[in-house]
């Protein structure tokens, strides 16, 4: 059985291959049941999380990404969250691949983004700020390079020396202009796409602030008490989801909008699944403003393990 280190996982997912498997995996669909989530618990401690994300392709592969959350971690210098995905056969059951989870979870939620992006930011988009200055946030710069012609970034973090240093490797890695904040309403009143990746459970990105044509990226608030977005913003953007059943449960910024009233389940003007197929329209004219809000689906992890196996053994 093939096994994929962090690094080798990363060479095997080049964005701009990652992004068209993803959306040939939206467009032609797979079988992906609801993920499984138990408690498990650990004496003396918080208890731990064990998730299981299936998704196959009848006869062809089938995947399952585990997680396991221990916040315990933490007091032992450990990180909280260690995942893989293990590829197997759909026709024989054998197992194929052990891919590095952290890094594929990473990548393929960039990748998503970007790929919402090429369907709902303008086709001049140069400009990128980026909330965040985690993991994801750094992949994030790379998969909107690869499909829209940025040429600055800014990176907005709590932490200004964070940003900095972000900024920094940044600009080293990808030869163009780029600076950390901590003013996160001055990029983001002249960003041509926004793109949050936090755990912020108050809303970062003000409606208020938003021009005609930006693109707004939600990726962080994975969870229905946390939140990047305002009121104002939902209101103000055409609104799309990675997946209806996904985001409408999972994201606070669906989720309160929903509960509030503010935004009608109606409302959402599509989803992957409806924009890689035709059956929803994108962007409409320069001066849309568009939101689209990610919580991830294990089709995606499904798209990239398979890519990332074919890569690895061509």
């Amino acid at each position: 059985m093939l096994q994929l280190s962090q690094s080798q996982t990363r060479d095997a997912l080049p964005f701009d291959r990652l992004i068209v498997a993803l959306d040939e995996m939206f467009r032609t669909g797979c079988e992906m049941p609801v993920r499984h989530h138990h408690d498990m618990e650990v004496p003396g401690e918080t208890p731990a999380t064990l998730l299981l994300m299936p998704a196959w392709l009848p006869g062809r592969y089938s995947a399952v990404k585990i997680v396991n959350v221990v916040p315990g971690n933490s007091d032992r210098g450990l990180p909280a969250i260690s995942a893989q995905v293990l590829l197997s056969s759909g026709k024989t059951g054998e197992m194929l691949a052990l891919i590095d989870g952290g890094e594929l979870t990473a990548r393929r939620t960039a990748a998503a983004s970007a790929l919402a992006a090429n369907y709902l930011a303008r086709q001049d988009a140069s400009h990128l700020v980026i909330a965040g200055t985690g993991r994801v946030a750094e992949n994030l710069i790379a998969a909107h390079k690869a499909i829209r012609p940025i040429s600055k970034v800014t990176i907005w973090g709590r932490s200004k020396a964070k940003a900095e240093a972000m900024a920094d490797r940044a600009a080293q890695i990808h030869g163009i202009e780029v600076s950390g904040t901590n003013d996160l309403e001055s990029a983001v009143r002249v960003a041509d796409v926004v793109s949050a990746a936090t755990l912020s459970v108050e809303p970062l990105i003000k409606g208020a602030w938003l021009q005609p044509g930006v693109h707004v990226d939600l990726v962080g608030a994975f969870k229905p008490t946390m939140r990047e977005s305002d009121d104002e913003a939902i209101r103000k953007a055409k609104v799309f989801v990675d997946t209806r059943a996904g985001a409408t449960k999972e994201g606070g910024d669906i989720v309160q909008p929903i509960a509030s009233g503010v935004l009608k389940v109606e409302d959402i003007a599509g989803d992957l699944f409806e924009l890689a197929r035709g059956q929803a329209r994108g962007r409409q004219s320069e001066n849309d403003v568009t939101l689209f809000k990610s919580v991830g689906a294990a089709l995606e992890d499904l798209a990239a393990a398979v890519l990332a196996y074919e890569m690895a053994t061509a």
